[in-house]
């Protein structure tokens, strides 16, 4: 039974799919579908009407032509650990996912790159040129799970993005398929390229200018020192004013995140480090690396400047196994959120340093007015902020107002100079704020660039772009989607 009774026959469709991919590569039950009804951002649900499953190039541009033919709306997945409706079906859509899609290409260690699939996880690439003293810079907090055709999608950043910057600083080529099916290459096996940056365009374009199918990466050398240091403070301000002088010395650190008390309570109860004092008011971990002669002076200048600005203890770390161990909350900090409440809603603005810890102050009033707690966890070298909003998704009309006060921090966000992404995207979840940021002429603008590479909109359609849905995509959609299975059954 197929998920969706609609006007479309799709038995001729999917015969024409599974002669690209196998019966085994489409699935359209519905129950089958469940899977595939939203990305991390659980509060999105939509079933999609088919899922094809493609392993080449050549079969993602069949699938893609088959839906160009017959007019059917696609949405590209990868793992589905986006955080902002980027991967979410729109109704009686094709969902091509690249999860199999999991083949690394070619390694080219002697000029520094590495040719992967879409389905590659983040973490695998480290895993294959490792051994030869090489990793892969963008590590996002999902790396052992996220895949690196989502991080093309959403321009995904990590821990590391302060000093190496975030996945578009990585990407050298790509092969696409764009939304007619045709195959097309843009930028190649060396850094700069000769004409449009079309590489550049593509990445963080969210799925809408077409799906990446084979990517190619740098990669870089293994620094020849690496040491941690984990400072704890009595308030978050203190820490703030510790990275603003980090900063200001003129130390670029590989990394450094912030987490607050109830984000250092809530990692400790889940995978319990023992490295988190449990009374800070909040952690800063600053990574250095380098030479070593660097990383031991940046070392101590770091440690100084940290007690200056009230730090009551400093751990440091240099061997892979601590160092890993006091990364190992931060890294968890999103999953500990689901132990602290039944459901959280996580958003991802950006600010000038030099204004965190006034963002932060009015963070914490928004809390109280809206009356829900807010975990802080964020890349506090770059300003990216990743405010945690616990709520129970089973008191009605609780959607709503986070969705409300998350909607809030972002207006905050882009008041004090900043942005209403940093690396999750705008996909469904913020496209109503993108007026806040861009004037019309702006978006009318990127809109002409969507056009020009998906004429009939059938790539990802509804996402980055505002519509005349209100704020409250996802309370909205849940209704719907709830009345939906009332009328089904």
């Amino acid at each position: 039974m197929l998920a969706h009774d609609t006007k479309r026959n799709w038995q001729p469709v999917i015969k024409q799919f599974e002669a690209v991919v196998g019966k085994n590569g489409v699935v359209r039950r519905r129950e089958e579908l469940l899977t595939y009804e939203c990305d991390g951002l659980a509060s999105y649900r939509q079933r999609p009407a088919l899922v094809v499953l493609p392993r080449t190039t050549e079969q993602v541009a069949a699938v893609v032509k088959i839906c160009d033919q017959n007019q059917i709306p696609w949405v590209a997945r990868g793992a589905g650990t986006g955080l902002s409706g980027g991967a979410l079906p729109v109704e009686d859509c094709v969902l091509i996912v690249t999860a199999l899609m999991k083949r690394i290409l070619d390694i080219d260690l002697e000029n520094q790159r590495i040719v992967v699939q879409p389905g590659i996880i983040n973490n695998w690439v480290t895993q294959a040129v490792s051994g030869a003293g090489f990793y892969y810079a963008p590590d996002p907090s999902s790396q052992i799970i996220c895949s690196i055709g989502g991080n093309v999608a959403e321009n995904s950043g990590g821990v590391h993005c302060l000093k190496y910057g975030v996945t578009t600083n990585h990407v050298m080529g790509l092969k696409l398929v764009l939304p007619d099916g045709s195959i097309v290459d843009v930028g190649g096996s060396v850094p700069e390229q000769p004409g449009y940056d079309l590489t550049g365009v593509f990445v963080g374009s969210e799925g809408t200018l077409g799906i990446a199918t084979e990517i190619t990466l740098r990669i870089l050398k293994t620094p020849e020192s690496i040491c941690v240091l984990l400072a704890d403070f009595n308030t978050i301000e203190e820490a703030g004013a510790a990275v603003a002088d980090i900063i200001s010395a003129g130390i670029i650190p590989a990394g450094m995140e912030m987490m607050d008390n109830l984000s250092i309570n809530a990692v400790e109860d889940v995978v319990a480090t023992g490295c988190y004092p449990r009374d800070a008011g909040s952690i800063l971990l600053v990574e250095l690396d380098g030479l070593e002669v660097e990383v031991a002076t940046a070392k101590y200048r770091v440690a100084e400047l940290c007690k200056k600005n009230g730090a009551r203890n400093i751990t440091t770390a240099s061997d892979p196994e601590t160092r890993l161990k006091l990364w190992k909350g931060r890294k968890a900090a999103f999953a500990a959120a689901g132990h602290m409440s039944p459901d959280y809603f996580v958003q991802d603005g950006v600010i000038p340093r030099t204004q965190l810890v006034g963002v932060l102050k009015e963070i914490e009033e928004l809390s109280e007015k809206y009356g829900y707690a807010i975990a802080n966890v964020f890349h506090a070298g770059d300003g990216n902020l990743h405010p945690l909003i616990l709520y129970d998704n089973s008191v009605p009309g609780a959607l709503e107002e986070v969705e409300e006060l998350g909607g809030e921090i972002l207006k905050l966000c882009v008041k004090v100079g900043g942005s209403i992404s940093g690396e999750h995207g705008i996909g469904s979840d913020k496209k109503c704020f993108m007026p806040d940021m861009f004037t019309e002429a702006d978006l009318e603008t990127m809109q002409w660039v969507r056009q020009v590479f998906n004429p009939k909109g059938l790539a990802n359609p509804g996402k980055i772009f505002p519509t005349p849905r209100t704020c409250g995509e996802a309370a909205n959609a849940q209704k719907l989607e709830q009345f939906k299975d009332v009328e089904r059954f």
